[in-house]
């Protein structure tokens, strides 16, 4: 696992690599999600289900990096903390799509790349090129093309996609800082397992009993979610935060096609228009870095 000493030149375009793979995989996640609030379950429950079941489906592959010693975290008062921003930001975010349509719910999400980078510098004292700042500013109007009418009134489904946003920003720089420190499906593994813990004890409160259609969605959602934060992981191993903020806009290009295929939501010119930016600033940022990449960045002794 690279450290902050012996990263390869490449390194920032290994990065971007995964963060590209975790944001082609996510969107499917929502669309679980969806499926199963319109069929009654409660938002509580299918947290917990993203949580429980991405617990058991992580365990296989953290234990061989550690043994059962190594499941348990070595900072569990950070990680819990952590795992809480997590919970908090995918239960807002599910609890949005009752007052907004998806698409809107998701660019009004998509404000964590901002709060990432902004806390990128305060927090992680990591500098920020210009170029990054100017690609998640085209990013986010890329967005803001494609879902233009969820910007016109504020509702909850608003506020509520607002928080979503900036509690995953906190969830990511907070994984930034301990990148390295543990295999990452480890890390997977404990986030999952913290969570699910922390939600099983509410789960006699909302408890929907499943049907085996909704099972078998309830597995899906930890099988995206744990391989999709599991490439998020392993891309915050290689590349710094602020670099991998504005790919996040990237997730919008899947989301259109998947909200077209399963919901009928065809885009329209401008929502086409709005894809080209975010695919445009996703490729200048990933050329950029491969111009940084120059022998003279060889690994540190």
């Amino acid at each position: 696992m690279p450290t902050a000493l012996s990263r390869p030149a490449t390194a920032p375009l290994i990065g971007v690599a995964f963060m590209l793979g975790a944001m082609a995989l996510l969107p499917f996640l929502d669309v679980f999600a969806k499926f199963l609030g319109q069929q009654g379950v409660p938002v509580l429950q299918i947290v917990w289900a993203r949580l429980f079941v991405g617990a058991i489906i992580a365990l296989p592959f953290a234990l061989p990096h550690q043994g059962v010693k190594g499941l348990i975290p070595d900072r569990p008062g950070y990680h819990s903390f952590r795992a809480g921003f997590l919970i908090l930001a995918t239960f807002c975010f599910f609890l949005s799509l009752k007052y907004l349509p998806i698409a809107d719910a998701l660019a009004i999400f998509f404000v964590q790349p901002l709060v990432v980078t902004v806390l990128s510098a305060l927090v992680l004292k990591e500098a920020v090129p210009r170029n990054r700042w100017a690609a998640v500013a085209v990013g986010f109007v890329g967005t803001l093309i494609i879902i233009r009418p969820g910007f016109v009134a504020l509702n909850p489904g608003s506020l509520l996609a607002l928080a979503a946003g900036s509690f995953l920003a906190i969830y990511f720089v907070m994984t930034r800082h301990i990148s390295g420190r543990a295999p990452a499906m480890v890390t997977t593994f404990q986030t999952n397992m913290i969570g699910a813990a922390a939600l099983s004890l509410a789960m006699p409160l909302v408890w929907h009993t499943p049907s085996l259609e909704q099972w078998l969605m309830f597995a899906g959602l930890g099988v995206i979610a744990t391989f999709g934060h599991y490439l998020i992981v392993r891309a915050y191993d290689y590349s710094e935060a602020s670099l991998l903020a504005p790919l996040a806009y990237t997730e919008m290009v899947v989301a259109t096609a998947v909200g077209w295929y399963f919901f009928g939501d065809f885009p329209d010119a401008l929502t086409f228009l709005g894809v080209a930016v975010l695919i445009a600033c996703a490729l200048y940022i990933t050329l950029t870095e491969r111009n940084r990449a120059t022998p003279d960045a060889i690994e540190q002794p």
